[in-house]
């Protein structure tokens, strides 16, 4: 079964209308601006807030893989031993531990899903599988299934995706998909390695191939300043898209810090320091070059 992270209501950033997106957990990317960085690990992880813990031991006492030791009254945890049990989220007193991941059949998820199809059907909306990377799912049958579901009810599916995934996975799925939030998080492969963790080859290629079989694709680009935000990293865009690729709109997005606090929780580092949006002007100065594709550029989600 698939883990999820979140099922969000109400969500009008994840598509068109108002849609109900559904976070999975599994990515093999590693971006250094992830703002969902618990939706990384494939397995359900744990998260502590320093802030309400008291050091009071007692997840340390209750654990039964005995993962928890208290140093100078801060409980440290062994990650790689945690089985997300989540017996230290139920016992912790100050609700200090919180744990992300919970395992779903398919017919939950068509549930959660069909229960707002009345707002879908006035709005123009339906549901978003995002991540995380819903195209990484192990096993994927599983999602086919949960597309084709929606489907077969009259419900609109847009899959948030790196395009970072074997092209058969986007082919058997495609006949249940109404668009393709496809993300591009840099044009030169170096870039791409360096701040993503590998290149964007196989990225690309799918793109191509969405394009050739008639996918509807809205292009997102996060844009992180000094990194992926020059004008060449978007006249490369440009020509890409010029070279054939049919997309209905493109989405800039600009950088935000809003997931920072996760990593803290999650025991990991963020390399605040080096990331930063692009200022308003030169935003605007990109989203000039990218207009001559007659495409419509929106500024956010």
């Amino acid at each position: 079964m698939p883990s999820v992270i979140d099922i969000q209501k109400y969500s009008i950033h994840d598509g068109d209308g108002i849609r109900t997106s559904i976070f999975f957990k599994g990515c093999p990317l590693r971006c250094a601006w992830c703002h969902n960085p618990e939706s990384q690990q494939k397995k359900p992880e744990l998260l502590w807030n320093r802030e309400k813990c008291t050091g009071c031991g007692w997840c340390a006492e209750i654990c039964p893989q005995k993962t928890i030791i208290m140093e100078h009254g801060v409980p440290l945890l062994d990650r790689e031993r945690c089985t997300g049990c989540g017996n230290c989220v139920i016992e912790c007193l100050e609700s200090a531990r919180s744990l992300s991941g919970e395992y779903k059949t398919v017919r939950q998820l068509l549930e959660a899903g069909e229960k707002d199809q009345i707002f879908y059907e006035e709005s123009g909306g339906g549901v978003t599988l995002s991540g995380g990377e819903v195209m990484a799912i192990q096993p994927f049958e599983e999602i086919v299934e949960l597309c084709r579901g929606f489907f077969e009810k009259g419900i609109s599916v847009f899959i948030d995706t790196s395009g970072f995934a074997p092209w058969e996975r986007f082919d058997s799925i495609l006949p249940y998909v109404t668009a393709f939030l496809y993300d591009i998080k840099a044009m030169d492969p170096e870039t791409h390695k360096k701040w993503v963790g590998v290149d964007n080859k196989l990225i690309l290629d799918n793109l191509r191939k969405l394009s050739a079989a008639g996918g509807d694709i809205r292009l997102r680009l996060p844009l992180i300043s000094g990194i992926n935000d020059s004008r060449e990293q978007i006249e490369a865009v440009l020509k890409l898209l010029q070279g054939g690729i049919h997309v209905r709109k493109i989405h800039l997005l600009p950088y935000h810090d809003i997931g920072k606090n996760k990593y803290a929780r999650l025991g990991r580092e963020y390399n605040e320091a080096a990331l930063a949006p692009p200022t308003p002007e030169h935003l605007e100065e990109l989203a000039e070059i990218l207009r001559q594709t007659g495409v419509p550029v929106v500024m956010g989600g």
